[in-house]
């Protein structure tokens, strides 16, 4: 079944890249324009709307982005193509390296991809689920989790933290899609048998929702990823000087409680048909 829900989204993902109407055929319904109310180089830092050189000259002239790109228009085939070639180099390359030094280099090239290009980021997870699932996923996400603070770039998803109590019913409208059909959210508490991973464990969320996008066919503008930081007990963390979450024990009991149920207050206020799977610790 998720091979038919992968191709159908597939399909779609490619549709995307069109930001005019296709001619109506017989008995099918005209498709509207992509509406983009940016320009220039915030469509470019944009990962939703980029398409890398894909952008044809009327686009660019439309958009604001001619002289913001190299000349040369490349279709989104052409791409694929690039990338694919890119990743089997790195595994030539990187052969007889240890395993984890060479899953976090392919975890390290498909973040890139993503953090430029979701469109085609997603289409090359479709098209190759079963070589990636293992690298955005198990058993890979667990070294990224590990690694997190160091491997940071760019935030992803959302963070809500103790710190934060008394405003999660606002925080929550700062994200700027307007609905969310799933949430995956966790607390770093329990991360593959790793144990207490605090903030790095929001990898599990990521992972998770990109697996359920390529396999699932849920639109990836409708999902979201979020950690919950309680703090975190594990003392090698705290005492780690690039460390992002809250440095602090973490929260237990009543204390615990108030919290996840400040958050799920908010979530449900704002997305109250949102599906939401939790990752979190059950002791309390």
């Amino acid at each position: 079944m998720w091979r038919h829900a992968a191709a159908r989204r597939s399909a779609q993902i490619r549709r995307l890249l069109s930001t005019s109407a296709p001619s109506a055929g017989a008995g099918s319904a005209v498709r509207g324009p992509c509406i983009v109310h940016k320009r220039g180089t915030d469509i470019l830092h944009d990962p939703w709307y980029n398409k890398d050189t894909a952008f044809p000259l009327t686009e660019r002239d439309r958009l604001g982005l001619r002289g913001l790109l190299p000349p040369r228009v490349m279709s989104f085939e052409q791409q694929y193509e690039r990338f694919i070639n890119s990743y089997h180099s790195l595994e030539h390359n990187t052969q007889g390296e240890p395993d984890s030094v060479v899953s976090l280099a392919k975890w390290r090239i498909l973040n890139r991809l993503h953090d430029r290009n979701e469109t085609l980021y997603y289409r090359v997870l479709i098209d190759n689920i079963k070589d990636f699932a293992p690298i955005i996923y198990t058993p890979t996400v667990g070294l990224v989790c590990e690694n997190y603070s160091g491997l940071f770039r760019r935030p992803r998803g959302m963070y809500f933290s103790a710190k934060d109590k008394g405003e999660m019913m606002s925080m929550i409208y700062n994200w700027p899609a307007e609905k969310v059909d799933m949430i995956v959210v966790t607390d770093g508490s329990r991360i593959l048998g790793l144990g207490d991973l605090g903030v790095q464990g929001i990898g599990i969320p990521i992972g998770k929702l990109d697996v359920y996008v390529a396999a699932a066919g849920i639109n990836p503008q409708k999902v979201l990823p979020i950690m919950l930081d309680v703090g975190t007990n594990n003392e090698e963390l705290l005492e780690d000087k690039l460390y992002l979450g809250l440095r602090q024990p973490r929260l237990e009991g009543e204390e615990y409680l108030a919290v996840v149920d400040e958050f799920m207050e908010a979530v449900h206020a704002r997305w109250p048909k949102a599906i939401v799977q939790f990752s979190l610790k059950t002791s309390k």
